[in-house]
């Protein structure tokens, strides 16, 4: 389990952000790459997991398939903080025992809540990864991501930059959440993926 501590920025706006021109950001990158990600989350109809604040979800990227348990957590000002349990698994098949050392061990145990469990949503979308080496011993992971959610025949925007930090000062990826809000068109974000998602679901199941 680890402590995930990150910030969300809105973009504003359809087009796509040219980050290459902020030579600050630029001066302080170590690594960049761009991968594809589809993600799958998976409820019961009655939302079960939700009401017990928990995502679950499996995700694709590149050729890399990832099962991820979160917590609701806190979030404050676009700063979500939140328990996370991620696993590299071999194939797009949950891992039981992995499962079970998470929160959400009573559903596995329970194979009736377990059998319930299906895709309520999706999300797709192109992140580009900044490795961002910053002051104090600080090492910040920027993922730009332009894509979509999609529920049924609900589809909406995904179009967000999240910095999470890796390790250092959290008043430091702060102050660089600040600067790029003021120098782009970003507001703070408190909406997660899977809030989005969820938002999709219950319009399909009201529809």
């Amino acid at each position: 389990m680890s402590l995930e501590q990150e910030v969300k920025l809105a973009v504003h706006g359809e087009s796509k952000l040219n980050l290459a021109k902020l030579d600050w950001l630029q001066a302080m990158t170590s690594e960049q790459k761009q991968l594809h990600l589809r993600t799958e989350y998976f409820d019961t109809p009655q939302l079960k997991l939700k009401q017990q604040g928990i995502a679950l979800r499996m995700r694709q990227m590149d050729d890399q398939w990832l099962q991820t348990v979160k917590t609701s957590g806190k979030v404050k000002d676009g700063l979500h903080q939140r328990e996370e349990w991620e696993h590299p698994i071999l194939n797009g098949e949950f891992d039981l025992p992995l499962l079970r050392q998470t929160p959400l061990a009573p559903i596995v145990d329970d194979s009736g809540s377990w059998k319930q469990l299906q895709r309520l949503f999706y999300t797709e979308f192109q992140r580009d990864v900044y490795m961002l080496e910053a002051q104090q011993d600080t090492l910040i992971e920027l993922a730009y991501d332009f894509g979509e959610a999609g529920s049924g025949d609900n589809k909406a925007v995904i179009h967000e930059i999240e910095l999470e930090l890796r390790h250092g000062a959290l008043e430091v990826l702060q102050q660089i959440a600040e600067r790029l809000k003021t120098e782009l068109k970003l507001s703070y974000n408190n909406r997660s993926k899977a809030e989005i998602g969820y938002q999709l679901y219950q319009q399909n199941q009201a529809s």
